[in-house]
């Protein structure tokens, strides 16, 4: 799971082809962009020093900044959540949700969307993720680390009022900490879902305790933490860190959906 980068194989390239723009002859290929995409995101190495077997770094940038604005990273995101989901042999979309957060140092001189979250004494950012119970990412948002987690997480889940996306057509039940309870906790509702929350047992009085389901999104934190990209927050803005999550999610759902 935490091997070094790897070029996209043919089964993991089917999968997120379909999604692409290939009608069209192009100078560059996208197979090879989306690998120098994945190949910054693991070795966290600076745009121009992207090695000489990728296109050129501008274009791949050009694409990254391209496909985070129309919303293509969420569609190839998911398309790869349905495929490693369906090679467990489950449903393609997630019935029950989990959803919690972690702070991360902000890169010096970047001042936007910064804060200081004095609970983990870090001063940076905060990254909100929604999983599934395989620890899939279906949704992120990144704020500054001093946001209120029932606040922050709302853009997290559809309106009340919006048609719900596709992703969530089986989601009932939301699960989360106490830090969630109240502004988040009531959107929950008025979306018509249950809200739970799971919290350390009270006879744990020390030590590290895992909580049931909920420590499935402490472990993607983890996995999250094997890319250099992100172990540090070192995006000007805040959909910049949010589009590097979605490539790694990516990156991890693609292995393992074609490796059964």
């Amino acid at each position: 799971m935490v091997d070094g980068y790897q070029p996209l194989t043919d089964s993991q390239w089917q999968v997120i082809a379909p999604l692409l723009p290939l009608q069209r002859k192009r100078r560059l290929c996208l197979r090879q962009v989306v690998d120098a995409l994945r190949y910054v995101c693991r070795t966290g190495c600076q745009w121009r020093s992207l090695p000489a077997c990728f296109p050129p770094w501008s274009a791949v940038y050009y694409y990254f900044a391209c496909w985070q604005t129309t919303g293509l990273l969420q569609r190839l995101n998911e398309a790869a959540n349905r495929a490693d989901r369906r090679a467990c042999h489950r449903p393609p979309t997630p019935s029950l949700a989990l959803v919690d957060a972690q702070s991360v140092k902000l890169a010096p001189r970047l001042n936007q969307q910064r804060g200081l979250d004095a609970h983990k004494r870090v001063n940076g950012r905060k990254r909100q993720v929604l999983c599934d119970t395989g620890g899939r990412i279906w949704r992120v948002q990144v704020h500054a680390a001093n946001g209120h987690d029932s606040r922050a997480a709302r853009p997290l889940l559809p309106a009340p009022t919006q048609l719900r996306p596709a992703w969530a057509s089986r989601l009932r039940r939301v699960l989360t900490d106490s830090a969630y309870n109240g502004q988040f906790a009531q959107h929950v509702q008025d979306l018509g879902w249950q809200h739970h929350v799971a919290s350390r047992p009270p006879s744990a009085t020390r030590g590290f305790v895992p909580v049931a389901q909920r420590w499935v999104v402490e472990r993607t934190f983890a996995w999250l933490n094997c890319f250099r990209r992100l172990t540090m927050d070192y995006e000007r803005t805040t959909a910049s860190h949010a589009a590097w999550l979605l490539v790694a999610n990516l990156t991890m759902t693609l292995r393992r959906a074609t490796a059964h």
